[in-house]
């Protein structure tokens, strides 16, 4: 414990140490704040869209009371993905993809990727999440704290006298390295205390698994700091070496994998399906009705004792063209969902072996806002869609009055996203990389 004691009261007496830790508190603070705005806007829109709804509804049912297929081109359906309170931890796409859905009956493609406006500045210069502190700026901090661990002693001329008078060199620079962790692991705890009061999260599965991912997120870097400095190298030599390292992990293979996946699996599909959506349904003004209504009845046979009106406007005809804008896109609808799911598929299996890309991942997933469980919401909200069709079609062909209908019951839905955590398994690439890290690194140690 004397031991212990000593190595605490050298390494805090560094005036670096106090002021890397201040900062790094500081801008977690900051991180968590911007999440709690975040949080603030997407609970906002959530009660405002509630309210609106019951007003929209209202309104437009007093003004279109005898022409339900008209009051139905109007009206829009709320379809809302729970908020997650970890996504103020762990923004990930949340500041593009929105909370909420207001969809009409019409073509769901046309609708499908609406999102907020939001000013494209902003997006291009992103969040200051707290997942942005843990994985970016806490490994600069665990360089700042390591790279001199043994160089100093070597520098400064006590290295013979240590390695004399120790029982253990290896455990005398572990211990030297687990005063440094500790001291963050304080850092970060403190930090994610104060998420937890501010977020407004409780403390489950989801929480306690992106707590214990970024403890050993941080336990890795100080691994991978440990492999560096048993070279004995000089001070310049072990930083620049550790900056270098940071560069290329969490820089430049990003960017690199990024640039790979979207070059192995472009998706001309999203222009050719918003092509194909519109075609058809536009191109069917200029098309024989029959074929049209003929078309729909393909999809839907239970709607066909409505016949075939051909004769002027009417809004079985128009309806069909909206349901054809969706199926004539369907092919590439399908082979659009499949290139994403691949993309999604690929930087998975890659993050496996590199750190900070799987921590942030395992980050969006636990906190709902990854891009696969925003493909779910946008599938449950097509079926949601689906339902409401589903629903007012008859009522529309049999130009039923618009009070006839219990609007009442048409409350915002809401869709809770799935997170399918698996705390060990997720949190078993971390630990290997660190026991590989230490496995090479203390036979290392017996040469100094």
């Amino acid at each position: 414990m004397i031991k212990y004691r000593l190595f605490l009261q050298q390494c805090i007496r560094s005036k670096e140490v106090w002021i890397s830790l201040l900062l790094i508190t500081l801008l977690g603070i900051l991180s968590i704040i911007i999440g709690s705005k975040h949080l603030s806007r997407q609970q906002e829109a959530i009660t405002e869209v509630k309210m609106y709804q019951e007003q929209h509804f209202d309104r437009q049912v007093s003004l279109h009371n005898e022409d339900l297929g008209l009051l139905l081109y109007y009206l829009k359906f709320a379809h809302i993905n729970t908020l997650n309170p970890l996504a103020g931890i762990s923004i990930g796409q949340g500041d593009i993809n929105p909370t909420v859905k207001r969809i009409t009956i019409k073509t769901f493609e046309a609708q499908k990727f609406d999102t907020d406006l939001v000013n494209p500045m902003n997006l291009q210069s992103g969040n200051l999440d707290l997942s942005f502190v843990i994985i970016y700026l806490f490994p600069l901090l665990v360089i700042v704290l390591t790279f001199n661990v043994i160089s100093e002693e070597t520098e400064t001329g006590t290295w013979r006298l240590v390695s004399i008078q120790t029982k253990s060199k290896l455990g005398f620079i572990v211990s030297k390295l687990l005063i440094r962790l500790g001291l963050l692991f304080v850092a970060l705890i403190f930090l994610f205390c104060l998420a937890k009061f501010i977020l407004n999260i409780p403390i489950n599965s989801g929480f306690l698994s992106i707590l214990g991912l970024s403890m050993l997120y941080i336990i890795f870097w100080f691994t991978l700091a440990f492999f560096v400095i048993v070279f004995k190298k000089s001070s310049g030599f072990n930083a620049l070496l550790l900056l270098s390292i940071w560069l290329v992990l969490i820089i430049l293979l990003p960017a690199g994998i990024n640039a790979y996946i979207s070059s192995k699996y472009p998706v001309p599909e999203a222009l050719s399906t918003a092509i194909a959506q519109r075609d058809g349904y536009h191109t069917k003004w200029d098309t024989d009705k029959l074929a049209t209504i003929e078309k729909f009845y393909q999809h839907y046979p239970q709607f066909k004792k409505y016949g075939y009106p051909t004769d002027g406007f009417n809004w079985l005809w128009y309806y069909a063209m909206q349901q054809m804008g969706d199926d004539d896109s369907k092919t590439q609808q399908n082979a659009l969902s499949e290139k994403i799911e691949l993309r999604e598929r690929t930087s998975k299996q890659i993050a496996s072996v590199i750190p900070n890309m799987y921590i942030q991942l395992a980050f969006n997933l636990s906190a709902g806002t990854s891009m696969s469980q925003h493909i779910e919401y946008l599938n449950e909200t097509e079926a949601f869609h689906e339902r409401l069709r589903l629903f007012f079609y008859p009522k529309i062909f049999e130009e039923q009055h618009a009070d006839t209908i219990d609007w009442n019951q048409f409350t915002p839905e809401y869709y809770n996203t799935k997170a399918n955590l698996k705390p060990v398994q997720d949190m078993l690439p971390l630990l290997l990389a660190s026991v590989f890290m230490m496995l090479i690194s203390i036979p290392m140690v017996r040469r100094l």
